[in-house]
């Protein structure tokens, strides 16, 4: 019998050793997020401050001052989406041959050179080449985060440790919005170039903490150092590499690897093969990612400010501030939902929210002159975040991070999470055309909020249809889930036959439970 978490509502943890440690790893992995929040906040300010256009602007309104096109901020915006897709790709390659650690710590260098070019840019052509190395650097990190994550932790609270990650880039965007309010009053280039500059330290913390942490034992297993998994399994779980619960942990995760790498050496090739339905679980999370993008939520991250200035909103600064307090205090919510409710029915909750909301933005925009319209789209704008930051912005995380194989797991979240990218870079590329006034531009404003909101409509659909139900599994249960159950919305009553290791499986009134019999691996 498995106890039930009154916190989570998943298996319990287990009655001996640790999860402190896993879980004080996967969380600190999740400040890779801090970067990732911060670079997208930090922007949204940099190109509406004076000092900035005054640096980078090469036209003039008729009264002289300076502003930027719908070319140039669409430029300096989104290629940093461009330099993220090609990371978050590479790390498909990279991830396998040095590691989660290594690469996390690489990662970190790579970023470092990208903020250094934009700190000493005093042109658009070298601070948008600053962003594309930079954003290399992130998109390794986008995709390395997760997969470290729900490898290293315990079921139990694996999904709220992954939507930790979300929670990061959340605070990342908060800590930017604070950083532009207090800069952007400034008559130098400090104005934007502090905001940049405290990038250096982001990346400064989580390299030098990924030194002292342990790597992924299923990483370990699958480049066939048994005894690395062992020692790190142990140091996970507070336990001696030798006890009982250690080793049959390792069991299960080397027989399940000894399984999947009977087809065959992992090639990019295996991620779209119907093989354990791996094509069906990478069409998913492509399609997760997608649609998290297509939300709007970056609309209002990458150029909140800027949208609200043009909207005639007072104090835009301040109400940017505000969306992002509300996206900080509404994902812990959603990290604890994410175990109670389960993936499916957080991620339809927040797309039936997330829908009514933006409808009511678009037609309140449209039909009702600005006075009112303004204070609708500020309300129902955070009502929207908050719907996105207890759903669709840790949730998606959740589900890419522990839907694939052990084989094909690397790769495919790296294909994920390059698609959440390159959506990214769509987006951020085309909304000044598609929102700002102007020659050749659609002059949306407010009504770009009927296009977001339909996506939300997309996404019920979507979640119902495809996608599963993981909580309380394994990543090896994960495996049996999708070759045993056709239909995703029959996944939420599977039970598998493949038990996990022992730690997960006490019972208070049957301690012998730890030493349960091990079910064939063979599915």
């Amino acid at each position: 019998m498995i106890k039930m978490n009154k916190v989570t509502g998943g298996a319990s943890a287990p009655k001996e050793g640790s999860s402190i440690p896993a879980i004080f790893v996967g969380c600190f992995v999740a400040f890779g997020g801090i970067l990732f929040g911060y670079d997208t906040g930090s922007i949204s300010g940099i190109i509406a401050m004076d000092m900035f256009k005054q640096q980078f602007a090469t036209h003039h309104y008729a009264d002289g001052s300076p502003y930027l096109t719908s070319g140039q901020t669409s430029m300096i915006v989104s290629l940093l989406s461009a330099g993220t897709f090609v990371g978050a790709l590479a790390i498909s390659i990279i991830g396998d041959m040095v590691g989660r650690r290594y690469s996390l710590i690489a990662s970190c260098g790579v970023f470092t050179i990208g903020v250094l070019l934009q700190c000493v840019a005093t042109a658009i052509p070298l601070f948008v080449v600053g962003r594309v190395i930079a954003g290399l650097g992130v998109g390794l990190i986008s995709a390395i985060v997760p997969l470290y994550q729900s490898e290293a932790s315990p079921k139990w609270i694996r999904g709220a440790i992954v939507s930790a990650y979300q929670f990061a880039i959340t605070i990342g965007l908060l800590i930017a919005s604070i950083v532009n309010q207090a800069s952007k009053g400034r008559t130098d280039t400090g104005a934007y170039r502090i905001p940049i500059a405290v990038q250096f330290a982001w990346a400064l913390i989580l390299a030098t903490g990924m030194v002292f942490l342990p790597e992924s034992p299923r990483y370990y297993v699958r480049k066939d150092k048994l005894e690395d998994a062992r020692r790190s399994l142990g140091r996970l779980h507070s336990l001696p590499p030798d006890h009982p619960i250690i080793t049959e942990e390792l069991l299960e995760i080397q027989s399940n690897n000894e399984r999947e790498m009977s087809f065959g050496k992992s090639r990019l090739i295996d991620c779209f093969k119907t093989d354990g339905r791996q094509l069906y679980r990478i069409l998913v999370g492509i399609t997760i990612q997608a649609l998290q993008q297509l939300t709007g939520i970056n609309f209002i991250f990458y150029y909140g400010t800027d949208f609200f200035q043009k909207s005639g909103i007072s104090n835009p600064f301040v109400i940017a501030l505000v969306t992002n307090v509300v996206n900080v205090a509404f994902t812990p919510p959603g990290m604890y939902a994410v175990e109670k409710l389960g993936r499916r029915n957080l991620l339809l909750l927040g797309a039936v929210g997330m829908c009514v909301c933006e409808y009511i933005v678009a037609i309140v925009g449209t039909a009702v002159d600005n006075a009112v319209s303004n204070k609708v789209l500020i309300a129902f704008v955070c009502c929207y975040i908050g719907f996105f930051a207890s759903s669709w912005g840790p949730v998606a995380w959740v589900v890419v991070g522990e839907s694939f194989s052990l084989r094909t797991r690397s790769k495919s979240v790296a294909i994920c999470a390059a698609s959440n990218w390159l959506w990214n870079f769509g987006i951020g590329f085309a909304t000044p055309y598609m929102v700002d006034s102007g020659p050749g531009n659609a002059n949306l404003g407010p009504k770009v909020f009927f296009i977001w909101g339909t996506f939300c409509l997309v996404c019920i659909a979507f979640v119902y249809l495809f996608v599963y139900e993981t909580k309380g599994l394994t990543l090896e249960q994960v495996d049996e889930l999708y070759e045993q159950v056709p239909k995703a919305w029959h996944s939420p009553s599977f039970v598998p036959s493949l038990r996990a290791a022992g730690r997960d499986d006490y019972s208070e009134d049957k301690p012998e439970a730890a030493n349960i019999e091990r079910v064939s691996m063979d599915v």
